[in-house]
């Protein structure tokens, strides 16, 4: 079980993902270790079926997840994402993201669903492009850069949240 994500599924280590190829590959893998398949077997056969269930399922939920194969193919390249000691972002981010949450307060604050749809939109569009920004790094092999982006990506991850949350409470 030394292999990366990649390996277990025999895909190239890279940000673009055959989606197909991969679900194919899970499939596979599931259907070779699936308990059913082990009733009969010894107890320690079952568990070591168990294992590679488990770890097929952890590596194809890393895999089909963009931003968590981003932050996989960081770490399985030697970046460490720091994200609990590095939370410095380039200033223009920043302000970005001051804007974004002054914003939110006044919306929230005025109950305004027209403008929480247009944050939550801006939002989208950002996290979009910086996802296939970190994947072009990524394919680049620059994984220091793209883990800052990944890191980036978090910050947009709760600011969504907080949207949703606002949009949540406009519906209570």
């Amino acid at each position: 079980m030394k292999q990366n994500h990649f390996e277990l599924f025999q895909l190239p280590a890279s940000f673009a993902v055959d989606q197909d190829a991969l679900d194919a590959a899970y499939r596979e893998i599931q259907g070779r270790v699936h308990p059913d398949r082990f009733v009969s077997a010894t107890d320690t056969e079952k568990r070591v079926a168990m294992q590679w269930a488990t770890r097929a399922n952890e590596a194809y939920q890393t895999l089909r997840n963009p931003q968590k194969r981003a932050q996989y193919l960081c770490e399985i390249n030697g970046v460490d994402l720091q994200t609990e000691s590095n939370t410095a972002m380039p200033a223009s981010f920043l302000m970005q993201q001051m804007e974004w949450r002054e914003a939110l307060d006044d919306a929230r604050s005025s109950k305004d669903a027209g403008a929480l749809d247009e944050l939550d939109a801006q939002m989208r569009r950002e996290r979009k492009s910086m996802l296939e920004q970190v994947g072009k790094q990524l394919d680049a092999g620059d994984y220091q850069a793209a883990a800052q982006g990944v890191r980036a990506m978090m910050f947009l991850d709760k600011f969504g949240e907080d949207v949703q949350y606002a949009f949540e409470a406009l519906d209570a």
